[in-house]
């Protein structure tokens, strides 16, 4: 494994965000499995909370489905590296933080969320919404 996955594994162990993330997954009932890039795959997520059809917590990717392509697993996996440079739990409030500002700017939780977009929307899966201002008039 690349030193830069190997030093944000053991950043997400020591700043707790991975432990809460292996929590989680056993709250959740899924079936944990070794994933590219030092990544724990928790697969068969029970509940529908959050929304997504994916997410992750240090370098546990939770999910609902049995397995994730490799474009959302790229992008799952820019997500662990933000838990890293968040030093863990901080991540938490300033992601959400930025959903609320991208609800704000355009309606949707991601389309405008600084972490979505660093990890890419395209690989997330995620739409590019128009600003609310730039929207076009519908009547008159």
């Amino acid at each position: 494994m690349d030193r830069r996955f190997r030093f944000r594994r053991a950043a997400n162990y020591l700043n707790l965000a991975t432990p809460l993330g292996l929590l989680i997954s056993v709250i959740g009932r899924a079936t944990r499995q070794s994933g590219p890039n030092g990544l724990i795959l928790a697969v068969g997520y029970r509940y529908r909370f959050p929304i997504a059809g994916a997410f992750t917590v240090g370098n546990v990717v939770l999910t609902k489905w049995d397995r994730l392509d490799e474009r959302l697993l790229r992008h799952e996996g820019r997500h662990a590296t933000q838990w890293a440079w968040c030093v863990g739990l901080p991540m938490l409030p300033l992601y959400l933080l930025a959903m609320l500002v991208s609800v704000a700017l355009c309606g949707h939780q991601a389309s405008y969320n600084l972490f979505e977009r660093l990890a890419d929307l395209d690989d997330g899966g995620y739409p590019r919404a128009p600003l609310r201002w730039r929207r076009p008039r519908h009547g008159g």
